[in-house]
């Protein structure tokens, strides 16, 4: 057999398991069966624990089945303060992820900038947004807007700062590039810096999400009328705490909702990472 014919049947008998790539695993949709066997571990154990308390009275602990009706009939309600918190929370945090974008972006770019907001995000971020809820619900003219308000401190700051070491952890090579192919400023911050910055603005909005929810909740317990919070303060009062867990576990499925529904965003926002 000639040299030639040797590297062809070679190259024929290779080419099939070179030509095999690797299957890449797709993500499952469905909840890894730790996260199951540990939400039954925990449904178990109220179930047992809820056996040892007096149910024919009103216990603190009732039982799932009890907390499910309770659920169930409070459902049309739970869904009127869902879109009354709704309304309060979308314009505050809104306008906390536009206005935390744009300055902690150019903060970040921008020297003197940076030099005027981190030192007075360094003492003014870490205060407590809670601390606000009182003297806004005394300033402003109504619930709303004071609940937005809180809503829009507690989230700016993280989305801020995130943004902004987004912005400073963009590779000066990046900003060479587009200088010299001729980009503007704001061409090099809307084409250059933000889209490389978006992975920390993602966690920023993560964060501020999170706080979002829970200062709006705080906020609803002081003067709101209509609310999750408001419906899990309004059972408490009156001892109805079916009502009350069931509010609760409630509010805890919406946030999850939410927090999953930013999370399918940036994973399509942020394809390149996959």
């Amino acid at each position: 057999m000639s040299t030639m014919t040797k590297a062809v049947t070679l190259a024929g008998n290779a080419a099939p398991g070179a030509a095999r790539k690797p299957r890449r695993r797709r993500p499952s949709r469905l909840p890894a069966w730790e996260a199951l066997a540990l939400w039954g571990a925990l449904l178990l154990a109220w179930q047992i624990a809820s056996q040892f308390i007096d149910q024919t009275t009103n216990p603190l602990l009732p039982a799932p089945a009890s907390v499910a009706a309770a659920l169930a009939e409070s459902l049309p309600e739970l869904w009127a303060g869902t879109v009354s918190s709704v309304l309060i929370l979308l314009p505050g945090y809104g306008l906390a992820v536009a206005a935390g974008v744009a300055l902690g972006l150019l903060a970040g770019v921008i020297p003197s900038l940076g030099r005027a907001f981190f030192p007075f995000a360094k003492v003014v971020g870490p205060v407590p947004p809670t601390v606000y809820i009182p003297y806004a619900i005394a300033v402003l003219p109504t619930f709303h807007l004071s609940a937005a308000f809180v809503v829009f401190i507690g989230a700016f700051w993280p989305i801020f700062q995130n943004a902004a070491a987004g912005a400073q952890a963009v590779e000066g090579r990046h900003r060479d590039n587009a200088r010299v192919l001729g980009f503007s400023r704001l061409e090099t911050l809307v084409k250059v810096i933000f889209p490389a910055s978006l992975p920390h603005i993602f966690s920023g909005m993560a964060v501020g999400l999170a706080f979002s929810f829970i200062l709006l909740t705080v906020a609803e317990l002081f003067g709101a009328n209509a609310g999750l919070g408001r419906f899990v303060q309004y059972y408490a009062d009156f001892a109805d705490y079916p009502r009350m867990v069931a509010g609760i576990l409630y509010t805890g499925v919406v946030t999850w909702l939410a927090m999953s529904g930013l999370d399918a965003l940036r994973r399509r926002a942020l394809f390149w990472l996959r």
